[in-house]
């Protein structure tokens, strides 16, 4: 919905961030699959959202943001529709910070 009143010229450019509502602040994590069913999701929506917004989608980053950590990254970016991570917590110490990496 929000993306809607977006130029199509901007969205190669555009990185999205998800984070489950319920991860927020909780250190609940998502599975690697149910992570993936949503980006894979949001890439489908807005390759619905103009004509030519397929090849679009494709291209554009989307991070997933739900407690990432150095012992879950790795799974996360496993994924087809998962392009990197949004650190909250972990990028609070450096010794976690670094084991992202």
């Amino acid at each position: 919905e929000g993306l809607k009143g977006i130029d199509s010229v901007f969205f190669s450019n555009l990185i999205l961030a998800y984070e489950p509502v319920w991860a927020i602040g909780t250190g609940k994590v998502a599975t690697p699959s149910q992570a993936q069913e949503v980006h894979s999701f949001i890439r489908k929506e807005i390759s619905g959202l103009f004509v030519g917004a397929s090849s679009i989608s494709e291209s554009i980053s989307i991070l997933y943001g739900g407690s990432v950590k150095p012992d879950n990254i790795q799974d996360l970016l496993k994924e087809k529709d998962i392009d990197g991570g949004l650190v909250g917590g972990a990028s609070q110490k450096i010794s976690s910070f670094a084991g992202l990496f």
